[in-house]
């Protein structure tokens, strides 16, 4: 690590928080008998039936997605084994989402190959959902390592960020775009509006979809 990267524990850094009040469910149908804990679910190293459930499980449920979990709020797409997407607070534009790991690497060379493994899985999927419900299909997929790269929070995320064609010109082109730039917070109504509408149509690219094995 370089001595411009910034650092803080997991216990102050705002996505670990995000993560600890949207943990990932135990499932019933992963666990071995009635009186044992669960197993640690995997996509990876499951059945066909039980690689679906974990999938469905990823997404909360409308009762288990109340914003007011932290402070300021979170508004929760995906809560996955390894992955946690929410929306922006600071949104470029409308939609933009980030996507993170659930626990806390400052860069992408910190990141294990099972987690690696699932935010490629899910990328796509959640790049599909956000162009779907905003009706834009330009984005970029941006991911900061560093302070000099523009990197704000050190925990490693990417971000969807949707173009609509009538997005403002950003008068100082410069990396800081795609850091702080230009950006307005997000309304806590549109915000939960927004997000309800991504857990919506997330759960419908599950459903159509084939297991996540078939898909490496």
């Amino acid at each position: 690590m370089q001595e411009t990267d910034l650092h803080y524990p997991p216990q102050t850094c705002p996505f670990c928080t995000i993560a600890a009040a949207f943990p990932f469910p135990s499932s019933p149908s992963t666990s071995s008998s009635p009186n044992s804990p669960p197993p640690t679910p995997s996509l990876w190293k499951s059945s066909r039936t039980q690689e679906k459930e974990l999938l469905k499980e990823s997404i909360p449920k409308e009762e288990e997605s109340d914003p007011e979990k932290t402070n300021p709020s979170s508004f929760v797409v995906l809560r996955s084994k390894d992955v946690v997407a929410f929306l922006d607070i600071l949104p470029m534009t409308g939609g933009h989402l980030l996507v993170t790991t659930r626990h806390h690497k400052v860069k992408v060379a910190d990141m294990e190959a099972v987690e690696s493994k699932e935010i490629g899985f899910w990328l796509p999927i959640l790049a599909r959902t956000v162009a779907k419900v905003t009706g834009v299909t330009d984005y970029n997929i941006v991911q900061n390592n560093g302070a000099r790269a523009a990197q704000v929070v050190p925990h490693v995320h990417f971000h969807i960020i949707p173009r609509p064609e009538t997005m403002p010109e950003i008068k100082n082109k410069s990396w800081t775009m795609f850091g702080r730039g230009q950006r307005d917070d997000l309304d806590d109504e549109e915000g939960a509006k927004m997000a309800g509408e991504m857990r919506r149509v997330l759960r419908e690219e599950v459903e159509k979809m084939g297991t996540a094995s078939a898909k490496l």
